[in-house]
C-alpha cells in the first residue's frame, strides 16, 4: 500500500481508505454519466446528426485516452490528492459552457476537457482500489469498487436522457457540472502520497502467463467498443422511452454482475467466467438488430450488461495478477485505455458505418466482432504450466531503478 499505513478492514472486504476514496470517484462519475448519452443527443438535435453524435463521444474518449497516458507521471510529481482534484475540476467546470451552444466546435472543446478529467479519475480510482485492498480480497474489492462507480451509471444514464427531455438540456448540464465540484470535499480521504515513477522489470509471473497484459486488454477493449455504441446510439434508434429503460437495465445490471464476478473469481478460474460473458454480450447486441420492441431491447441490454460487468472484473483481476504491486498503476492505465479507447472507437466508427449500412447491420457487425474474441480469450486464459518461480519473493522478481 502506498505510504505504508496499515489497512483497516471495514466489514468483509473494504478498507477504510478504499471506502472513502470510492466516494470521491463516484461523485465525479455521476457528472460523467449524466451527460454520456445526453450530449450526443444534444449535438444530433442541433443539426450535426448521427455522425456528429459519434464524433462527440469519440472526442471525449480520445481525450480520456490521451490523459490516461500521462497520469502515472502526474501522480509521481503531484500525488494522488492533487491529481484527483484536477480530474474532478476538469470533469465538472466545462459542463457549464454547454448551454451556450449546441454547435459542434463548442461541444467538442467541452468534450476534450471533460475527457481529460475522466482519464485522470478512472486511472487513479482503479489503482487505489487495487493498492488499498488486501491481496486476498483484491478481486472482491475490485467488485465492490465496480458497484460504487456503477451506481452513478444506474442513475445518470437514464436520468440524463429523461431530464433533458422533460426539463430541457441546460439544467442537466448545470447539475452535471456541480456534482464533480462538490465531490472535491471528499478529497481529504485520498492519499497525498506520490508513487515513484520507476522502471520495473517484468516479473516471472507476468512472463509465465500466455498473453501478458495486452491480450486481456484487447479482449476487454472489444466489449468496451460495444458499450460505446450502445450508450451513444441507442437513444437515436427509436423511442426515447425505450432507450431510457434499456439503458437503465444495462447500467443496473453491469455493476451487479461486476460485483458477483469479484466474489466468484475467488472460487473459479477467470476463464470460466469470461467466455460466457463474451457470449452474453454478443447475444445482447444481436437482440438490438431489429429494434422493434421494448422487450427485446431491454432483454438485450440486460444480457449485455451482465457480460460487460463480468468482463470488467475478470480482465482487470487477471491483469493485476500478472504484475507486481509496483506496476498496478501501469496495469490500471492499460485497462482504462482499453475501456475508453474502445468506447471512443466504437462510437466514432459506428457513426461512420451506419451512415452506409443503417443501424441493424451495424449492430450485427458489433455482435460478430464480440464473437470473434472468444477464441482469443480461450487461448489467453488457458492455465499456464506450474512454475515454482511464480511464487518467488518480490525481491527476486522486481528490479527498480533509482
Amino acid at each position: 500500500m502506498s505510504g505504508g499505513s496499515p489497512l483497516v478492514k471495514l466489514g468483509d472486504v473494504l478498507t477504510r481508505s478504499l471506502y472513502l476514496s470510492m466516494a470521491s470517484v463516484a461523485g465525479g462519475s455521476t457528472g460523467f454519466y449524466l451527460l454520456v448519452s445526453t450530449v450526443p443527443q444534444y449535438v444530433a438535435a442541433g443539426g450535426a446528426g448521427g455522425q456528429g453524435a459519434g464524433l462527440a463521444t469519440g472526442t471525449l474518449m480520445l481525450s480520456t485516452v490521451a490523459m490516461e497516458l500521462a497520469v502515472p507521471y502526474l501522480l509521481s510529481k503531484y500525488g494522488y490528492r492533487t491529481v484527483t482534484w484536477l480530474g474532478l475540476l476538469l470533469l465538472g467546470a466545462p459542463a457549464f459552457a454547454l448551454p451556450l451552444s449546441s454547435g459542434l466546435p463548442l461541444v467538442l472543446a467541452v468534450c476534450l476537457l471533460r475527457g481529460a478529467g475522466l482519464g485522470i479519475l478512472v486511472v487513479v480510482g482503479t489503482a487505489l482500489a487495487a493498492d488499498l485492498s488486501l491481496p486476498e480480497d483484491r478481486s472482491r474489492a475490485l467488485g465492490a469498487y465496480g458497484v460504487a462507480v456503477g451506481i452513478p451509471s444506474i442513475i445518470g444514464l437514464p436520468l440524463g436522457l429523461w431530464a433533458s427531455g422533460g426539463l430541457d438540456y441546460a439544467p442537466v448540464f448545470l447539475i452535471a457540472g456541480v456534482i464533480p465540484l462538490l465531490s472535491m470535499l471528499g478529497l481529504v480521504a485520498v492519499p497525498v502520497t506520490r508513487p515513484p515513477l520507476t522502471r520495473v522489470e517484468r516479473s516471472r509471473v507476468e512472463r509465465s502467463r500466455p498473453g501478458g497484459l495486452a491480450t486481456p486488454a484487447m479482449i476487454f477493449g472489444a466489449v468496451a467498443l460495444a458499450a460505446g455504441v450502445v450508450v451513444t446510439f441507442l437513444p437515436l434508434t427509436g423511442h426515447a422511452g425505450n432507450a431510457s429503460l434499456a439503458l437503465l437495465a444495462q447500467s443496473a445490471t453491469t455493476p451487479l454482475a461486476r460485483w458477483w464476478a469479484g466474489r466468484a473469481a475467488s472460487r473459479y478460474r477467470p476463464r470460466r467466467l469470461l467466455l460466457p460473458a463474451l457470449l452474453a454480450s454478443a447475444l445482447g447486441i444481436f437482440l438490438l438488430v431489429p429494434f422493434d420492441g421494448l422487450i427485446p431491447t431491454v432483454a438485450g441490454m440486460i444480457l449485455f450488461g451482465t457480460g460487460f460487468g463480468i468482463a470488467q472484473n475478470v480482465t482487470l483481476t487477471v491483469m493485476f495478477e500478472r504484475v507486481p504491486r509496483e506496476r498496478f498503476g501501469w496495469a490500471s492505465m492499460l485497462w482504462n485505455l482499453a475501456f475508453d479507447g474502445g468506447m471512443g472507437i466504437g462510437a466514432t466508427g459506428f457513426g461512420l458505418l451506419t451512415e452506409r449500412t443503417g443501424y441493424p447491420l451495424g449492430f450485427a457487425a458489433v455482435a460478430v466482432l464480440l464473437l470473434l474474441t472468444i477464441p482469443v480469450a480461450r487461448r489467453d486464459l488457458r492455465p499456464a504450466a506450474p512454475d515454482s518461480t511464480d511464487r518467488a519473493d518480490d525481491s527476486d522478481l522486481i528490479k527498480i531503478d533509482g
